[in-house]
C-alpha cells in the first residue's frame, strides 16, 4: 500500500468527486487536501471543466501552479505552465465546431458554442459566470443530443470519419480530437514531469474516468449517480476500491483506504 512518505501524485476528477454533484462543494475532502499540501503530494485536476474552470478553483483549493488536465483530457497545462492540446496540438476549438455545424445538417444537436451563458447556467446549476468559464474551450465541444438512438450510432461514426472522438461526462457528451481521453493526457502528463517517478492514485466517479483510473498505480472508484458503470480493464483487484459514499465524502473515504493520515 502506499504511504505519505512515498514520492505520490494524486489525480482527481472534479464533478462527483472531489467537488459535490449537487453543490460543487469540497466541506468533505478539507483535512486530506490540508494533509496533501504539508507533505507536498502533488494534486492533479484531471477534468472535463475548461482551462478557465480550473485555474481560479486551483486558487481556492491552494494548489495554483500545478499542472491539470482538462477537457476531458484535450487539454493539459504542463509544470511550467504550458498548454498542450492533445493528441498533437493542431486541432482547435473552432475547428471542432467548423466540422460539428457541417454535420447539423444531418443530425439534431446542440452545442455550448451556440448557447448563451444564461441557459449553461440553466441547464449546469453553475453560475452566469462560471458558465462562461465552461465555455471557454480550447479543444472539445459539449453537446446535448436531441436526436433518436439510432441516429445517435450513425452521429458516432460520422465523427470518427472527421477525426473526432465521443465521450460521455456527467451530464453531457463531449467531442474531441480521436486519440485524446484523460488516460492518454495523464501518460502524457507522468512522461513529461520533472524528478522521480510518483506513486500515483487516480479518484473518479464516471464512466469518463475509467481511462485515467486505468492509468494509475491505485484507483478509487467514487459511487456515482451515472446509470453507465465505471468498468476498468485492469486486473490488479487489490489497487481498485470502490467506496461507498458519493463525491468529496467518496474521495476522503478512498483516501482513508489508501493511506494513513498522520496522529
Amino acid at each position: 500500500m502506499p504511504d505519505l512518505h512515498q514520492p505520490l501524485m494524486i489525480i482527481t476528477d472534479l464533478d462527483g468527486s472531489l467537488l459535490d454533484h449537487h453543490t460543487y462543494r469540497w466541506d468533505a475532502a478539507t483535512e486530506w487536501l490540508t494533509t496533501l499540501r504539508q507533505y507536498a503530494v502533488p494534486l492533479v485536476i484531471c477534468s472535463s471543466k475548461t482551462a478557465a474552470e480550473i485555474i481560479p478553483l486551483q486558487k481556492r483549493l491552494g494548489i495554483s501552479g500545478s499542472p491539470f488536465i482538462a477537457e476531458n483530457g484535450a487539454v493539459v497545462q504542463t509544470h511550467d505552465q504550458q498548454r498542450i492540446r492533445l493528441p498533437d496540438n493542431t486541432l482547435t476549438y473552432d475547428a471542432i465546431c467548423q466540422r460539428l455545424a457541417a454535420l447539423k445538417t444531418a443530425y439534431r444537436f446542440t452545442g455550448f458554442h451556440d448557447f448563451s451563458d444564461p441557459e449553461v447556467a440553466s441547464m449546469t446549476g453553475l453560475s452566469e459566470a462560471d458558465a462562461e468559464l465552461s465555455r471557454q474551450r480550447d479543444a472539445s465541444e459539449v453537446i446535448v443530443w436531441r436526436d433518436s438512438d439510432e441516429a445517435f450510432d450513425q452521429f458516432h461514426d460520422a465523427l470518427r470519419a472527421e477525426g473526432l472522438a465521443l465521450t460521455q461526462s456527467g451530464r453531457f457528451w463531449h467531442v474531441m480530437p480521436a486519440g485524446s481521453g484523460k488516460g492518454e493526457a495523464l501518460r502524457w502528463l507522468l512522461a513529461h514531469s520533472p524528478g522521480e517517478a510518483r506513486v500515483t492514485i487516480g479518484l473518479g466517479d464516471g464512466p469518463n474516468d475509467a481511462p485515467m483510473l486505468d492509468a494509475v498505480d491505485y484507483a478509487v472508484v467514487i459511487k456515482g449517480y451515472s446509470k453507465t458503470p465505471v468498468t476498468l480493464s485492469r486486473s490488479d483487484q487489490q489497487q481498485i476500491y470502490h467506496t461507498a459514499h458519493h463525491g468529496p465524502e467518496g474521495w476522503r473515504e478512498g483516501l482513508d483506504y489508501f493511506l494513513t493520515q498522520p496522529q
